[in-house]
């Protein structure tokens, strides 16, 4: 796993909505979980899904010594990838404007008379992990749209079409996600030579008996040629991510090795994240 956002603040704020925006950036987003719980959910995650991106919201309503306790979990967490904190806040009276409005209660309403009261007792729950925010966002006078446009400056990340790769096999179903899919089981199969059979797409033996093939390099660029022209018409229509999937038989070999050659040739322009998703299978 590459980067893990932790996504918290005061309730109210717009948690939600800045985690609607992390997953349209091509994040795994899970909201209100219990904090003691994290360090075991991130480790199952990246131990069974080929995630790079993961965005986790919290609230006040872990328990009290879980939030005291936040820097063992930050610890734990850093063993699984990068690990920052975005921490949302909102001027005390617009807090009281937005729970009036929706008419929503506080999450600390069954503890104290006020609004006010909750707001502080808040602020002082949650000092633990604003002390280790990597970012601080006010959304007093923030629009959604705003919301975006700070979370990708505070990221580092650009507003770009997310390309996503993957390499599947048909024996084991065709991806549900997809946008493209893409057939590839007409080129020479490395499978039938026994030699090659142990590798997969990524190796240089299975690449070199493939790059010698007519057949597999004019599927590689009538591919790659289509993806080239369309992309940019996709992300000005404003589409946050592609799925494009190569299926072989077993999700091995030659599907292995076209996504491995796209991801090289288009990973300057776009974004891009890869899965292979038969890796589980491979010999």
């Amino acid at each position: 796993m590459k980067r893990i956002l932790i996504v918290t603040g005061q309730s109210g704020s717009g948690k939600s909505s800045a985690l609607q925006v992390l997953e349209d950036l091509g994040y795994y987003c899970i909201d209100n979980l219990p904090l003691a719980l994290l360090p075991e959910i991130v480790e199952k995650l990246d131990k069974e899904n080929n995630l790079e991106l993961l965005a986790l919201g919290i609230d006040v309503r872990s328990a009290k010594e879980d939030l005291h306790g936040f820097d063992d979990v930050f610890q734990q967490l850093q063993k699984h990838g990068s690990v920052d904190v975005i921490y949302l806040t909102t001027r005390d009276q617009e807090l009281i404007s937005r729970f009036s409005a929706s008419r929503r209660p506080h999450p600390l309403s069954s503890r104290f008379q006020s609004l006010n009261e909750c707001i502080q007792e808040e602020k002082n729950l949650l000092l633990p992990i604003q002390l280790r925010a990597t970012a601080h966002i006010d959304t007093t006078d923030k629009s959604v749209h705003d919301l975006k446009d700070t979370l990708l400056s505070k990221l580092g990340q650009s507003d770009k079409l997310i390309l996503i790769l993957q390499s599947f096999g048909y024996k084991h179903g065709i991806p549900l996600d997809a946008d493209f899919v893409f057939d590839v089981r007409h080129l020479p199969n490395p499978h039938w030579d026994l030699e090659l059979r142990k590798f997969s797409g990524l190796d240089e033996p299975v690449r070199q008996f493939l790059e010698a093939s007519e057949q597999a390099n004019e599927m590689y660029q009538d591919i790659y040629q289509f993806l080239n022209k369309w992309l940019p018409a996709f992300a000005e229509g404003h589409r946050h991510y592609i799925t494009v999937s190569i299926g072989c038989t077993g999700g091995q070999h030659r599907s292995v090795y076209i996504v491995d050659r796209l991801k090289k040739a288009l990973e300057s322009q776009w974004p891009t994240q890869v899965l292979h998703r038969e890796m589980k299978h491979w010999s």
